[in-house]
């Protein structure tokens, strides 16, 4: 059966990935039981609703325009448990496993200046999902004698990790008065780049400048080239 695996990552230049070689104890958290469930939200913020959501004094009703979407975000529940009823959880103490949980997807790291943003992996509809923890919430409800918990209830919430050039990628915007990241593929050239962002063919030359190409015509597919306004 498979569970549900968070891994710790790392940020580069224009990507986040896991870390090289992870370490299946200080790297990757894998759950012992599965989510009952988890919830996917999705947003979009408008422009033009006036403050707190009313309209503008004067006018009848605000017009919505749209601004952005907004990062996705994923929450669900863990049942973290140190009976010994969970064959696989044998042998896991739960402050230990609650310590470790919070060390990969909480804990500030001095040497980056931030939390790690984290891969999260669970079947077909959950793959390789980077994000970053927003919230994690423990409820013990199990105790030994000695006050030790023996099972703990963890509600995580965490929102999608981007870097600005993979936002850019994503957003893929139309605008010529916006900038653009295009990631080039088979059979692009810079004259139908420019005619399908500027409606201009012959900006061509100024892109080619800016992105510093010697040759137009046949690009090298996957490069990224920017497209910015063209005054």
């Amino acid at each position: 059966m498979a569970r549900l695996s968070i891994t710790r990552c790392r940020i580069l230049r224009d990507k986040i990935e896991p870390v090289p070689n992870p370490s299946p104890i200080k790297d990757i958290f894998e759950v012992t039981i599965n989510p009952e469930s988890y919830s996917r939200r999705y947003a979009v913020a408008y422009n033009g609703t006036g403050r707190a959501g009313h309209a503008p004094i004067g006018q009848a009703a605000a017009a919505a325009e749209f601004a952005r979407t907004e990062a996705e975000r994923i929450s669900f529940d863990l049942v973290i448990d140190g009976t010994g009823v969970v064959e696989a959880a044998r042998g896991k103490p739960v402050s230990d496993e609650i310590a470790r949980l919070r060390d990969i997807t909480y804990t500030y790291q001095g040497e980056d200046h931030e939390p790690n943003p984290v891969e999260l992996n669970w079947g077909e509809e959950l793959k390789a999902f980077r994000a970053r923890l927003t919230a994690m919430d423990v409820d013990y409800t199990l105790f030994k004698p000695d006050g030790a918990p023996l099972r703990a209830k963890v509600r995580l919430e965490f929102i999608e990790a981007q870097t600005p050039r993979e936002v850019a990628v994503k957003a893929d915007k139309q605008s010529p008065d916006l900038t653009h990241l295009v990631r080039v593929r088979a059979g692009d050239t810079l004259p139908n780049l420019c005619q399908r962002i500027y409606n201009d063919p012959s900006a061509y030359l100024k892109v080619a400048a800016l992105n510093g190409l010697d040759g137009f015509r046949a690009l090298e597919p996957n490069t990224l080239l920017r497209f910015p306004p063209l005054r």
